[in-house]
């Protein structure tokens, strides 16, 4: 944990460098560019050369009856679907939170919305066979690195029944926005968690192993998971707390980031989403949360994109002066955003509402 009045140090601020969010004027766009959407590296992007010879393959083993091993063209000769997911960082919002988590600070901006293909993950494994005994299903990525002490590649883990759910559809992806995937995200392939935050999406997928027993890895056991004290084991991180975040109004200071805006009718828009139950309901209010009105919400995402953002819309007639404002999501389950931080000693699923500064003059 950060003392109370440490500045982020330099290794936060290499990792910020490295890793980057969406800037929240995107969020205007339905699809994020794929330039635009959040990226968090865990140790380097590996270099791999799918379209040479025998370069890349991509086993399907385990405790299955007819194991897999597929190039980049058999996987592209398979049946696929594409579908539009949002896809969230675990850890954002961290660099809000008191005592600060010391990690890669994100603020409210590790998020961003693909239209992703590929194979359903169920088809490969159904092709498989995946046997009676089997618990989970492990995926490892070529991505490898040391974390708090332990040498490793990035693997997590699915249990059988997420792995094959028709909803969400896990996918086993090769494009992103109709593109090969960029080196960033995955080339040339990645696995797509619908619903669930970032960490379950393993980029640069390099194994799928079907065990019959519970994966005990680091990013599953150790990593990514709630804590209150160091000591306790800790419950997983699974699906995306809701969340609603506006595209900052007018236009800002460099340094502050506050917002200006002119004196009349201003339109307030943004996202909201959720990876538990859909959005239902996003509300706003400009005056710090003192008082709240609905916004308008657009149309429900399409079938099969049942867990891509939403948009919402309201106009707000600015007068002069200083001005907050706030904006909460509500979803199917009826879960708010709450007003005041969720903190753990991860920083994780921090879903406290957004507050924007705005000077109107």
């Amino acid at each position: 944990m950060a003392a109370p009045d440490e500045g982020i140090g330099h290794e936060e601020l290499a990792l910020a460098a490295r890793n980057h969010g969406i800037p929240l004027e995107a969020l205007r766009h339905d699809v994020t560019p794929p330039g635009l959407h959040y990226i968090l590296l865990h140790y380097d992007i590996p270099t791999v050369d799918a379209d040479a010879a025998a370069a890349w393959t991509l086993p399907v083993h385990g405790r299955v009856r007819t194991p897999l091993t597929l190039d980049l063209a058999a996987l592209r000769a398979l049946p696929s679907v594409t579908h539009r997911v949002t896809m969230e960082c675990a850890g954002n919002g961290r660099a809000r939170l008191s005592p600060r988590p010391v990690s890669q600070p994100w603020l409210t901006e590790a998020v961003g919305t693909a239209d992703w293909t590929g194979v359903p993950l169920r088809t490969l494994l159904a092709e498989a066979g995946v046997e009676p005994d089997a618990v989970e299903v492990v995926f490892t990525g070529a991505d490898h690195g040391v974390e708090r002490g332990v040498e490793q590649d990035y693997a997590r883990s699915l249990t059988v029944a997420d792995a094959t759910a028709a909803d969400p559809e896990v996918l086993v992806a090769y494009e992103m926005n109709g593109a090969p995937l960029p080196p960033q995200h995955g080339y040339p392939v990645r696995l797509v968690v619908p619903g669930w935050y970032g960490m379950a999406s393993v980029k640069w997928l390099a194994d799928i192993t079907v065990t019959d027993t519970p994966f005990t890895g680091f990013q599953q056991a150790v990593a990514y998971r709630y804590r209150q004290t160091p000591d306790e084991p800790g419950e997983p991180i699974t699906r995306i707390a809701p969340r609603a975040l506006m595209a900052p109004p007018g236009f800002p200071d460099f340094m502050s980031r506050t917002r200006v805006v002119r004196p009349g009718p201003v339109e307030l828009e943004g996202r909201a989403w959720s990876g538990r139950a859909p959005v239902v309901r996003v509300e706003v209010s400009t005056d710090d949360g003192a008082t709240w009105r609905d916004a308008e919400l657009g149309p429900a995402p399409a079938d099969g994109d049942a867990w891509s953002w939403r948009r919402w819309r309201t106009s707000w007639d600015a007068v002069p002066g200083r001005h907050v404002l706030t904006v909460r999501a509500t979803d199917a389950e009826g879960t708010t955003q709450p007003l005041t931080q969720p903190w753990n000693r991860g920083g994780f699923a921090n879903n406290e509402v957004q507050r924007i500064t705005v000077a109107c003059a």
